[in-house]
This record gives structure tokens, sequence and C-alpha cells, in this order.
């Protein structure tokens, strides 16, 4: 039996192979390589790539649900106990505006009459919106004429009453809307009109919210300074964009939303860049505590030991190694195989089943070997410019011989995570914003994305109330006071590491 050899996936003849002649080789190998690379990109998915869930299409297999004890086969899921039948949670009953009792008078079995109290009655709420009607104050501004001069005088309105016709509370409502709902320049305009019964055009919802973008200004800048001095953080981009409709993106630049989320506190920015120096603005280069991100190139300027490279996108790099063939797929099974170990443990120290010492003495072992399958990976020889599945898995292992060292910090470090899941779920909302608009037209208008989704997203973690905060600090921003803090009162006091100035 002739020797064969895989050419582009296809075995031939070796001694076919060794008597073509050099310029079709070259043309099979460029070839092949295209396709290969094609073949690939046909396959990504979450699983393998950075691409979002929601592009996995509706033809992806569902895991089967694991029947629950005593629940019987073929059984409808659906009984008065589950999700969908469940009574509503009833409020506290001073909470309600009126109490009916309703008491039965005769047994439905005899007849006879009914006496005496139940002192546990089933009680039965209803949950009803009220029609909102639109509280509208007139100011009456008199002007009189002086009898000794002739000069007329016309009254100036109080300094808490706004100029623009239009309350605090409905300025907070609509940057709310705009922010944490994304709702466009129309949407909150119907919403208005049909909930509250506001008629107000979509220019002035424009102006109103650059009001609220000014009027959250400098609490944001408090709060970009507060996530600079925290132990650790998660720092995360995606693509946003900007228009020229002030002339400040003539070229055209790509913008950039970026997000620096603490536990407490999440800040964005959006910016025309997306290269190291950005990084370095953002978080600061006098940056003290614990970096989570991915293996972007824009964070290579962290030192390693105070770095944690996120496990997630790791394995989506060794499941598209796995998915591949020949070596490839043997190097991805192999590195696939010690995560699933590393994260086994990992979940059982956040269970409290494994100590921090025998979870550290656990990960030594396992690291070395990880280390050996990412030197031999590495140690296979490619071409500079080949374009191979093969030489994608070598490149990728070589990147991460270079990083290794931030990728157990979470394991010496109490309180470090190993992914950067808290970064890319604060992008979420934005992303799905992006998605159903056409970015933003002007600077101002990414300030706004930028600084609401600010706001929107801390106070909801602390569980603060986003329309209250939005119209203290319009109010405070007209009267000149100091605006009310993003930052929880706690960690005003003692950040806990300082900022350089």
């Amino acid at each position: 039996m002739s020797e064969e050899v895989e050419i582009a996936g296809v075995k031939v003849p070796k001694a076919d192979w060794d008597t073509t002649p050099a310029s079709i080789k070259a043309v099979v190998v460029v070839l092949s390589e295209r396709l290969s690379a094609i073949e690939e990109q046909l396959k990504q998915n979450s699983q393998n790539s950075s691409r979002p869930p929601s592009s996995d299409g509706l033809n992806k297999p569902k895991a089967a649900k694991a029947q629950k004890a005593g629940e019987q086969k073929g059984k409808s899921a659906h009984t008065e106990s589950s999700p969908r039948n469940r009574r509503p949670k009833l409020y506290p009953i001073e909470r309600c505006q009126a109490v009916h009792i309703h008491v039965p008078q005769v047994c439905q079995h005899c007849g006879e009459a009914l006496t005496g109290r139940d002192e546990a009655p089933k009680r039965h709420q209803i949950v009803e919106i009220p029609v909102i009607e639109p509280q509208v104050i007139e100011h009456h501004l008199h002007q009189l004429e002086c009898d000794c001069c002739g000069h007329k005088t016309r009254a100036l309105l109080p300094p808490e009453v706004t100029t623009t016709g239009y309350g605090d509370r409905l300025a907070a409502v609509i940057g709310w809307l705009s922010g944490e709902h994304r709702q466009s320049h129309r949407m909150v305009q119907s919403l208005l009109k049909t909930l509250v019964g506001v008629e107000i055009s979509r220019g002035s919802i424009n102006r109103i919210r650059q009001q609220v973008s000014e009027a959250i200004a400098h609490p944001v800048e408090q709060a970009h300074r507060h996530v600079q001095g925290q132990e650790f953080i998660h720092s995360d981009e995606t693509s946003f964009v900007q228009g020229n409709g002030d002339g400040q993106n003539a070229d055209g630049s790509q913008g950039w939303l970026w997000v620096l989320v603490s536990p407490l506190v999440m800040v964005f920015a959006v910016v025309l860049s997306r290269s190291q120096e950005t990084a370095k603005q953002l978080i600061g280069e006098a940056f003290k505590g614990i970096l989570i991100s991915d293996r972007y190139s824009a964070y290579g300027w962290v030192e390693q030991s105070v770095r944690q490279v996120c496990w997630a996108h790791l394995k989506r790099d060794f499941t598209a190694m796995a998915q591949r063939s020949g070596v490839s797929k043997e190097i991805g099974e192999a590195l696939l195989l010690r995560e699933r170990r590393l994260f086994h443990w990992w979940h059982r120290v956040r269970d409290g089943t494994l100590t921090r010492e025998q979870f550290i003495a656990a990960v030594e072992h396992l690291r070395s070997g990880f280390k050996a399958e990412l030197e031999a990976a590495a140690s296979l020889p490619i071409g500079q410019h080949e374009k191979s599945p093969l030489a994608k898995t070598v490149r990728t292992t070589r990147e991460l011989l270079k990083l290794e060292a931030a990728l157990w910090t979470f394991v010496y470090r109490p309180g470090i995570e190993p992914t950067n899941n808290a970064a890319e779920r604060a992008l979420r909302s934005a992303v799905i914003w992006r998605r159903t608009s056409f970015g933003s037209q002007s600077q101002a208008g990414s300030d706004f994305v930028a600084r609401i989704l600010t706001v929107v997203t801390s106070l909801k973690a602390q569980q603060r109330n986003p329309v209250d905060y939005l119209a203290e600090a319009c109010l405070a921003y007209r009267l000149g006071l100091d605006p009310p803090s993003i930052v929880p009162e706690h960690s005003q006091i003692s950040p806990v590491f300082p900022v350089a100035a």
C-alpha cells in the first residue's frame, strides 16, 4: 500500500504529491488555507469566539432538562406551584389604599346562617395603575411701572423654578427612559404622551437629555476617580458608532465604548480610540489594584503580577482549537480538560468545600502541566505568514505563554474572579442600545450615553432609585449646589487605594 499525505483535508498518494510542480503545490497550499479559514468562520458561535449568544440562531441544540424528583414523566410542569401559575406577591397591608371585607352570610352546604370571625382570612389583592395626569404649575410674572422714573420691572422666576418649561422629575424620567431602557427620542415622546399625557417635541427631548448629561457630569468624574482607586476592577470595550454631527470626528474614526467595573460603581466612556494610551488614561497609569480583562494588547502595560486574564475568553480559544482537526484538535482538547478541572476546583472553593490552601496546592501541579502543553504547542514549526488552522493554534499558545503569569492571579488573591463576566454583563445593555440605534451623532451624544449608563448601572448595583437621583442632580445643577454622589457614602470616606492627583 502506497504512503499517503493529507493535503487540504484530502489524502493523496505521496508519490503523486512529490512529483507535483512546486508552483501548483504553492497554489494548493494557499487555497487550502483560505478554505480552512472560511470553514472556521462558518463554524464560529458564542462557544468558540467572541460572538454573542444571540448570533447562534434558533437551531442550536438545547440541553435536556433534568427531571425533578417526584415529577412524573410526560406530566405537564405547569402546576399550581409553577412560576407561570404562581400567585402574585402580596404587598404589605399598609400599602393598601382600601381594604374590603367579605363575610359569607349562609352555609353553602345547608343554608344555615353563619356567625363568628375568621382570624386568618384569605388575602386577595388587585394591583392597578391609576390614570396619571401631568401636574401643570403656572407662574404669572407681573410687570409694574415705577411712579418715580417710569421704568418697567418684571418679576423674576424663583431660582428653584426651571426656565425650560419642564420640571426636574420629568427630565429625570426622560434621561432614565433614554438610558436604562434605551428608548429613542420618538419612543420617549410616544411613552410620555400615552402614559402621562405630556406632549413634548423631539427637539425638547434632545435638549433635556443634554441638560441631564451636564447635571451628572461631575458625579461621573467623581465615580471615575473612585473606580481608579479600588482594589480590583474589570475592564472591557466594544465598538460604538459616533458620527460627525459636531465636526469632532471628521476622519470618521471608529468609536469605542469602554467600561470599568468595581463592585458598586461602573464607569463608561466613549472614546474614538482603542489604543493603549486610551486604556492608560481610563484605568490610570498610577492604578495599584488588580485589573481583570481579556488578553487584548491595550492592557499589556499592566504588570502581569497585578493582572488577571479572563478564563472565559481562554475557554472559547481552546474550544476553537478543539473543533479544528489534527494536532490543533489534540492541543485544544488537552487544554480544555485542564480548564474544566480548574473550574471544578474553583466552584468548590466558592461553595466552601475546598479550602484556599488545598486549591493552591492542587493548582500548582495543574499549572505546570498546562504550561508544558502550551510550550509543546508553541514549539511547533509554522511559516511566518502561514494562515492554516494549526498556525492559528500555535500563535495563540505563544501569546498565552507571554501572559502565563497573569492567568493564575485569582488562585492566590482572594476576591479576584477568574473571568471578566462582570464587565461583559455591564456592556450588554450598551450593545443592545447600539444595535437598535445609529449610535451617537456627536461628542455630546456620546457623553450622554456614557454618563447615563454610568449612573443607571451603578445605582442599580446599589439598589438606588435612578429617577429620584436624576431629579436631585438636575435640581442641584440648576441651583449651583453640590450634586448627589454616585459613590456609596461608606466608599467615599476611605477608598481602598489612594488615587494619585
